[in-house]
């Protein structure tokens, strides 16, 4: 549990910790009473397709509804207005001499547990695809005539991870990232009853609110990450722990595999009760942000952290105080404004390109597989076996954002994805009889996508200011999935899949444009303080 001896949810503990563990117990149980209908379906393989929801199922959501109230009461410090205009003139530096800390290692182990839960999300998707639709009688490949696309699920839960994104970058910056990245964890908790939904609308329901607590942790972890590690581990450690993304699919298409040839693809979703939990139990070793507190004017619980993580802060002078009038008051508007404007479009043009990809290829790749005659379980292992080869390719990239540098690694690994997708457009569906070659082009786009989410994430983290950051990885975070939103909302408007080929190209073209448009835009991060890096961009970018 952790320790709530400091007053207030800016530092370790909770603002009102009783009623935020009581929230917990409320939704955990509220959880708890939809799992005896999933029992009862055993006998039916788990089928629960057009039955009525029991008593139980219904006082559960009245649990989980009263429950979610209270621990976000439980959470919100008080004076949760905003980040004051200050804090463009706090300074936190870094003691960048020291080795990373033993605190560094325990907050870095956690957010790669938070990272790895939140993209077991969206990742899930692929794989209970296939069930669900022969479950609904929906249309896919195996099932041409059904009359509702299969498409509509992951259409409503990667706009549920866009909508997630934008909200919880807005909620970072408003009531805290500790505090956002807890709610975000309880949002995997109850939202785990999509697996117990009786009804198609219902999954649809659920799936749109998965993806919203989903869409958040990504962005929120990135941020508080840029404003906790020191400045020469910063880069490479972010790209690190995020493309963890690789990780998620291994142990996402390993679960699939196993549990739901026996358990049904409502498995997958019912998981997140165990590992939304999980998250809540680690919140000790997640402090709250140092520049966001200095910022709130909570000086004694920011130097309480800062103690802890080697870091000391300290007032700039004139030249921050411009910066701060050239940001404004801080909002999604400021980030569309110059001398933002170049890094944004440069971030946007990136993440749409990454979301194309993801759900455009790499979401229909169980789906398509199946497609090309392999059963659903030797698809789940393939996917696994490229991505297990593949994992390599993030440490690759975590060493190039730390040595080579920002702009050069986003290039390269863009570029590269780009050209691997190429590889399916030509072989097209002839690799169902090459299964070598198909492994060896799947680890690219498997583990390179998880390296680019990584990158997009981490670049905006250091670039935007402490006044926007949250925003700004947000806004980073919700176009890797609006490219997605717009490719799944043409599946369903067409009512079919497209094949591997397709949707390889679909993903490769604005990639390699993406690269290119890198070459000449955004700012170098490498081993630079985030308040150099501000001054840079806001400065130097600002024009006459």
């Amino acid at each position: 549990m952790a320790d709530v001896s400091v007053q207030g949810g800016g530092g370790w503990g909770f603002e009102h910790p009783l009623v935020f563990w009581l929230g917990v117990v409320a939704c955990t149980a509220g959880v708890l009473l939809h799992l005896p209908m999933y029992v009862s379906a055993r006998s039916m393989g788990y089928r629960l397709a057009g039955m009525a929801p029991d008593p139980e199922m219904i006082t559960g959501m009245v649990l989980i509804a009263a429950g979610l109230v209270a621990v976000l009461y439980g959470l919100v410090p008080r004076g949760s207005e905003g980040i004051q205009r200050a804090a463009a003139r706090i300074q936190v530096r870094a003691l960048d001499d020291a080795p990373v800390r033993a605190q560094h290692v325990a907050l870095l182990l956690a957010l790669a547990v938070a990272v790895t839960i939140d993209v077991m999300k969206p990742t899930a998707l692929a794989f209970v695809a296939p069930g669900i639709a022969h479950e609904y009688g929906l249309k896919s490949p195996a099932n041409p005539h059904g009359h509702i696309p299969v498409s509509w699920l992951p259409l409503m839960g990667i706009t549920g991870t866009v909508i997630g994104s934008w909200l919880w970058g807005w909620l970072g910056d408003r009531i805290g990232r500790r505090a956002s990245i807890i709610f975000a964890g309880m949002l995997f908790v109850t939202t785990s009853i999509c697996g117990t939904m009786p009804e198609f609308s219902w999954n649809l329901a659920m799936c749109l609110l998965m993806g919203i607590g989903a869409g958040g942790m990504l962005p929120i972890t990135f941020t508080l990450m840029a404003e906790t590690i020191p400045s020469r581990h910063r880069g490479w450690l972010m790209v690190l722990i995020g493309g963890d993304i690789a990780g998620a699919y291994v142990i996402t298409s390993w679960l699939a595999a196993r549990l739901t040839p026996t358990y049904s693809w409502r498995i997958l979703w019912l998981i997140g009760l165990p590992t939304g939990l999980l998250l809540i139990a680690l919140n000790r070793w997640i402090p709250e942000s140092p520049r966001f507190l200095l910022a709130r004017g909570r000086r004694a619980e920011a130097e309480a952290v800062m103690e802890r993580y080697g870091a000391v802060a300290s007032e700039t002078g004139e030249e921050q105080a411009q910066v701060r009038e050239l940001v404004g008051r801080g909002s999604y508007a400021t980030l569309f404004r110059r001398p933002l404007l170049g890094p944004t479009v440069a971030i946007t043009v990136l993440g749409v390109g990454v979301g194309l990809m993801t759900y455009g290829f790499q979401l229909w790749v169980p789906t398509n597989l199946q497609h090309l005659g392999y059963s659903a379980v030797a698809s789940d292992y393939v996917i696994r076996n490229a991505a297990l080869i593949g994992l390599p390719i993030t440490v690759l990239c975590a060493w190039m954002y730390g040595v080579w540098g920002s702009r050069r690694t986003i290039v390269t690994v863009t570029g590269v994805t780009g050209l691997a997708l190429l590889g399916f457009v030509v072989a097209g569906n002839s690799l169902a009889h090459h299964h070598l070659l198909l492994s060896v082009l799947l680890v690219v786009p498997l583990s390179g996508v998880s390296s680019v989410v990584a990158v997009v994430a981490g670049y905006a983290a250091e670039v935007y200011p402490t006044l926007v950051r949250s925003r700004g990885t947000g806004l980073a975070a919700g176009m890797t999935k609006a490219g997605g939103v717009l490719i799944l909302a043409l599946a369903v408007a067409a009512s079919t899949i497209p094949s591997i080929a397709t949707t390889a190209l679909i993903g490769a073209v604005p990639l390699l444009l993406a690269a290119l448009a890198f070459v000449w835009i955004g700012p170098e991060t490498r081993a630079r303080r985030l308040e150099d890096i501000t001054a840079d961009v806001l400065v130097t970018r600002a024009g006459p």
